[in-house]
């Protein structure tokens, strides 16, 4: 198994692969996922001079500080390196896509060709993780360990990543006084319905355009992004959508389907 950086990875068969060697063979794409940028790539098993690399433990996490390296690949003349340090970890965060990141790892090192993709390498020699410019607008940042772990079981299993999806489009709004006043409630902000995608999970619930969405499952919605945090790994469950409507408080229970996927050319598939 090789993973790569699904943006890097244009194909699905036949792809060539440059063994430690200097050798070469081809894969072909297990399963990718765009939210994450990671792909899975299959190659012969009976490989002798690919070895697996060392992975440093999920809860050991990168410091701040802390000397890496990032290795690359960019063609036929042999690896490239980057010596730096990890400039920034913080907490969890959905990407642009969608995909859910344990942590955020920014680097403070030089970007080349054939970054992406490449493994970023602790002084032990541990890979910390993925190197990625795709996730965060062109800044280097690290898929961690623990993220990789996660997204490669399920293209291993699936091919895909499941997702969440109740099929709304929202925007933030502020809960007025006058509207907390004949609600009853003490929401300061919320995440108003502008489109209900028809036939979707949250239409056949009767989600309503205008809908305020003020909870889910009872949680307070301090940002719309929230929501989504929310459903993403609740395929198949049932939450319940606390809605203002019409200054009347409204349960909405919706089941949470899986999200259309979309192909490598940006189709649902």
């Amino acid at each position: 198994v090789v993973v790569a950086t699904n943006h890097t990875v244009r194909r699905d068969e036949d792809i060539a692969i440059t063994l430690p060697d200097g050798s070469r063979t081809t894969g072909a794409v297990a399963g990718r996922d765009g939210g994450t940028d990671l792909v899975v790539l299959r190659v012969p098993p009976s490989l002798k001079s690919a070895r697996a690399a060392e992975l440093r433990a999920a809860d050991e996490p990168p410091r701040v500080g802390e000397l890496v390296l990032a290795v690359g690949r960019p063609g036929d003349e042999g690896p490239t390196a980057a010596l730096g340090i990890v400039s920034a970890v913080q907490g969890p965060w959905r990407t642009w896509g969608g995909g859910e990141i344990e942590r955020f790892v920014r680097l403070d090192l030089s970007v080349y060709d054939g970054f992406s993709g490449s493994p970023l390498v602790d002084a032990r020699g541990r890979v910390i993780g993925i190197n990625s410019s795709a996730l965060a607008r062109g800044m280097p940042v690290t898929i961690p360990v623990a993220t990789v772990e996660r997204v490669v079981s399920q293209l291993l299993e699936r091919g895909h990543v499941a997702r969440g999806y109740v099929g709304l489009a929202i925007q933030p709004v502020r809960i007025t006084e006058s509207l907390r006043t004949r609600s009853g409630g003490s929401w300061e902000v919320g995440a108003m319905i502008v489109k209900v995608e028809p036939q979707g999970p949250a239409d056949r619930a009767g989600v309503l355009l205008g809908d305020v969405v003020v909870a889910v499952d009872g949680e307070a919605v301090a940002d719309p992004s929230e929501i989504g945090a929310l459903v993403g790994d609740r395929v198949g469950r049932t939450i319940e959508l606390t809605v203002v409507r019409g200054g009347s408080i409204a349960k909405v229970p919706v089941t949470v389907a899986e999200r259309p996927r979309r192909t490598p050319d940006g189709r649902e598939g």
